[in-house]
């Protein structure tokens, strides 16, 4: 049974930084990308970033660039999100992602809701400003 879990959310004065942490069981994850996803309330999830079975390469969404850092230990089967520079529109539920295909397949093509890949339950941040 494949598992992923998320951990590291909490609430942070807007400035301040958080590190989310995923860790995958029942699957290689050397064979798939994972991701960050976000969804804040009464809106849409989006991509946050993804990184590919390597670490090689990453994708980040235009508003987190040069703020979260992903980064991915596959001998710990977890990926991490460094998030630094907190915003207030920050606030959302993050969920990590897995998908036996390129990053870019994860973060701009596929992406939650669609019933591919697997999906942990999510972990809350709310920065206040």
């Amino acid at each position: 049974q494949v598992q992923l879990v998320e951990s590291g959310g909490g609430l942070v004065q807007a400035g301040e930084s958080l590190t989310l942490s995923c860790t995958a069981s029942g699957l290689s994850v050397d064979d798939y990308a994972l991701g960050w996803f976000r969804q804040a309330p009464g809106k849409e999830h989006e991509a946050v970033s993804c990184i590919d079975w390597n670490g090689r390469r990453t994708w980040y969404e235009d508003s987190v660039k040069g703020r979260f850092t992903i980064s991915r230990d596959n001998a710990k089967t977890t990926v991490y999100l460094q998030m630094n520079d907190l915003k207030a529109e920050d606030t959302a539920m993050y969920y990590c992602g897995a998908l036996e295909a390129d990053l870019m397949t994860l973060c701009t093509v596929v992406g939650m809701g669609r019933g591919l890949g697997y999906w942990g339950q999510g972990t809350q941040v709310t920065v206040s400003s």
